[in-house]
């Protein structure tokens, strides 16, 4: 006789938590909203205006997406019941193995949407700004903030992220000073603010001809794209603009037109830059976009007295500040130092597998609050 006694109180366990984030989601009223929404995107004109029918699209989708899998967890949990019923009447062993491994399949994605749950900030669901700077290290500097681009490039395509890069300084030998980017997605901010800060490499270096270990540093800085509900406004007398020539690719409008937009707040300090756009209209627009991002995470840390710590505290960018290091010589090791959580596989982890480190600083904030 197969005893699954396990599987069911998992099942029950699982059943219970469902029925829990239901009330936290308030399914009745996501429904409504979305009736709403679904109403206003049927009005005529409703793509007038592109950005705001975007916005309201995709906040649409957002939430039909959850009311779908909130409806997809309560059928997951049916399914599995009448599955444990088949084993047990079958005495079928090979039925057992299905079993669990569909509460395995079932738990994962519940745990997904509870960490979802809590990432309950004013900004949490909003687009993201990403920003890489390189810092102590040289060219070794370089090259780990353009490994750390792959990095995160690879764990927003993982997500179904959309990227876009807005700005990008290469290296004068190799790798890059720095990068920023977009990043399109369901919940984009409330995930990367968790990388926020110094990321440390230690390896060989391929850039020393002793073949000596070198230590480098790089900074990530993340804010919040803000929709049009959030605008802030900036007075035009507290900036300074300049206009440079793009560097990278883009052929030869990118290297002849001085389209390149560099902004300056000057009560704070915080410069933003954009080469991407083909005008420099666009660029001033999306680099006054981002100023207002940051702009809005200070406003949210006023508490804090320094103009660094808006992006994660950075501090300086060298020994003893870094919140995770990577190591590939000695040995090979990822550890965050805010966590303790560790990882061998170092390779696996440039490879875009962030989930365990982020999951993990995010449940640890959470019991601080």
């Amino acid at each position: 006789m197969i005893e699954l006694d396990k599987a069911n109180s998992d099942i029950k366990e699982l059943s219970k938590t469902i029925e829990e984030m239901g009330a936290l989601l308030d399914i009745p009223k996501l429904t409504l909203t979305l009736e709403e929404l679904e109403g206003s995107m049927q009005e005529s004109g409703f793509w007038d205006n592109l950005e705001r029918a975007q916005s309201v699209t995709a906040r649409a989708k957002g939430i039909k997406d959850r009311i779908d899998l909130y409806n997809n967890f309560q059928s997951s949990v049916e399914d599995i019941k009448v599955l444990i019923e088949m084993a047990i009447e079958e005495n079928d062993s090979s039925l057992v193995t299905e079993v669990y491994n569909e509460i395995s399949t079932l738990s994962d994605s519940v745990e997904n949407l509870r960490l979802e749950l809590m990432l309950s900030g004013e900004y949490d669901t909003n687009n993201a700004i990403v920003t890489l700077h390189s810092g102590v290290g040289g060219t070794d500097a370089m090259d780990w903030t353009e490994m750390l681009l792959r990095m995160y490039t690879r764990w927003c395509e993982k997500k179904a992220f959309n990227v876009e890069t807005l700005d990008l300084q290469v290296g004068d030998e190799a790798g890059i000073k720095s990068a920023t980017l977009k990043v399109t997605g369901l919940y984009a901010y409330g995930y990367l603010k968790a990388e926020k800060g110094i990321h440390r490499l230690v390896r060989i270096s391929p850039f020393n001809a002793n073949g000596k270990r070198q230590t480098s540093f790089a900074s990530l800085e993340v804010t919040p794209e803000l929709r049009q509900d959030q605008n802030v406004e900036i007075n035009p007398s507290d900036l300074k603009v300049d206009t440079y020539r793009a560097s990278g690719a883009g052929g030869q409008h990118v290297n002849k037109t001085e389209s390149a937009i560099r902004i300056t707040h000057i009560p704070t300090g915080i410069v933003v830059q954009c080469q991407n756009e083909r005008s420099q209209i666009q660029n001033r627009e999306t680099a006054l976009n981002m100023l207002k991002s940051k702009l809005v995470e200070l406003k949210e840390r006023a508490h804090k007295e320094k103009i660094e710590d808006l992006t994660g505290d950075l501090k300086d960018m060298g020994w003893g500040s870094q919140i995770r290091s990577y190591v590939f010589h000695p040995y090979t090791m990822v550890k965050d130092h805010r966590t303790n959580i560790q990882v061998n596989d170092v390779y696996k982890v440039m490879d875009g597998e962030l989930d365990v480190f982020i999951k993990g600083y995010l449940h640890s904030d959470e019991n601080k609050r």
